[in-house]
């Protein structure tokens, strides 16, 4: 099932999210369903209040910014990056902050270079219930970081200088009103 995304301006984007009951919810069903969201919008990471869900739950696929890409580029910190991340909580963020530019299907239509730790090391659960923790470094860990910030309420656009965040202020607006067009399912507002 493709859930619709929600947008820039919805109060549960801004929520922190509520810890899962283990068992509560079929887990895998709704990783499944993200992640067919996720596709659908050509994205590399959802999380459940993107799809209006307040529960700490992201979905990351980075495989596809590999595509294309010659040997010696390809970002190895991606390969056979698919997975489910349940209750996830960061223990540590380390290595030097760098920056690229990052994107949200949430905000369509606006980008922005957002500096994070190059390492990530976090503890969570999978859809199957598996307790883990893992480091990830590079591309991988960003996005991470990302979707992480989701569920903490966090959006990029939080991250931006000061230049950057009155540069996008009226487009936030639009997005916020509903004049956005995307080729996704979309809850808009009007």
């Amino acid at each position: 099932m493709i859930y619709p995304i929600i947008p820039y301006g919805d109060p549960v984007l801004r929520k922190v999210a509520a810890p899962i009951e283990l068992g509560s919810i079929d887990l895998i069903k709704l990783s499944e369903d993200m992640f067919e969201t996720m596709y659908a919008a050509s994205g590399v990471g959802l999380a459940a209040p993107q799809i209006g869900m307040d529960i700490r739950l992201f979905v990351v696929d980075g495989r596809p910014m590999n595509e294309g890409e010659k040997d010696e580029d390809v970002d190895q910190s991606l390969v056979g990056f698919k997975k489910v991340f349940v209750n996830p909580t960061i223990i540590e963020e380390t290595g030097d902050e760098w920056g690229f530019e990052e994107g949200c299907l949430s905000i369509p239509g606006i980008r922005g270079e957002v500096y994070r730790p190059e390492y990530v090391k976090i503890h969570y659960w999978t859809e199957q219930g598996e307790e883990r923790t893992d480091i990830f470094e590079s591309l991988a860990a960003r996005i991470i970081q990302h979707e992480y910030d989701h569920i903490e309420g966090i959006l990029f656009t939080d991250h931006l200088n000061p230049v950057k965040k009155r540069l996008i202020k009226n487009k936030l607006s639009d997005i916020t009103r509903g004049k956005v067009s995307v080729d996704y399912k979309m809850k808009l507002t009007r």
